[in-house]
Formats: structure tokens, sequence, C-alpha cells
């Protein structure tokens, strides 16, 4: 699993003109799954995301969580973050995983998000043209791949 999770003021997710999530402060999570991808990388990405230190303290020094803010959050799907460039101009998503393997897994990460920061977690819909806005905050964006645990 890949994702950019992106710190924001606001952050809203919208389809065929109607706003289906929106958040204030909290967190924008891109969520790319591959088929590799399991129920271990989601348990560590949910869990790393919910006590990731990244927002600021009193002090305005980037020390406390999403857990300690009480922020909230929306996961969109985003098949492109496997993109490969290796070749020509056109970007390749073969490690890309196809619904019927992706779906399940995004939905277990939702639920399992929502376990970890004790609330409900907004979404976008899978496969659908979505309009997202946010305001990232910092701004503050940060990747990370359960492959690599970084």
């Amino acid at each position: 699993m890949k994702a950019v999770i992106q710190r924001v003021s606001k952050a809203s997710v919208t389809i065929e003109g109607e706003k289906v999530a929106n958040i204030q402060q909290g967190l924008l999570i891109l969520l790319g799954i591959e088929n590799a991808d399991t129920q271990e990388d989601i348990a560590w990405l949910s869990k790393k995301i919910a006590n990731l230190r990244i927002f600021n303290d009193e002090e305005g020094v980037m020390n406390t969580s999403l857990l300690d803010v009480n922020g909230e959050a929306i996961v969109v799907s985003q098949f492109t973050l496997h993109a490969s460039t290796k070749k020509g101009n056109r970007p390749s998503y073969i490690k890309a995983a196809k619904p019927d393997v992706a779906i399940p897994l995004y939905e277990a990460f939702v639920k399992q998000l929502e376990t970890e920061i004790d609330k409900k977690v907004q979404t976008g819909e899978f496969g659908a043209d979505m309009k997202v806005e946010l305001l990232n905050d910092g701004p503050v964006t940060i990747l990370i791949d359960t492959k690599d645990k970084k």
C-alpha cells in the first residue's frame, strides 16, 4: 500500500456536483492498493497514520497526532500512486490492484482507521470521477509505502 497523507485545514470530495465528504482539521489520505497488499499492511498503515505526529503542539512544533488533535480524515482511493513511468511517457498501472482485490482492501483500511481514531472516516467513491479540494496546512505532505515501512 502506498499513501499520500496531507495535513489539511479543510478538505472535501465532490462527485457529480454532490459533496460526499467534507472535513475541517485533519488528514486527507490518498490510498493506492496493489495485489500484494494484505491485512498486515492495513493494520500497520492505519496505526502509523493515526499516531503520526505531524500536527503542531502549543509551541508550534509538529509533536501531536490526529488522535491528539481529535482530527478528522478522508480516504480517497488512488490507483495512480502505483504508476510506473520507467518506459515511455504513458504510465503503466500494472502494479495497481484491480477492483475485485482493491475494493475489499480499501474498505477494510477505512474500517481499521475508524477503529484506530475512534470516529467515522469519510471517503470518496471507489472508481468515481472525484473532485478533491483541500487546503494543505503547512504544507505538510507525507509519503508512506508499507512495503518499505517508511
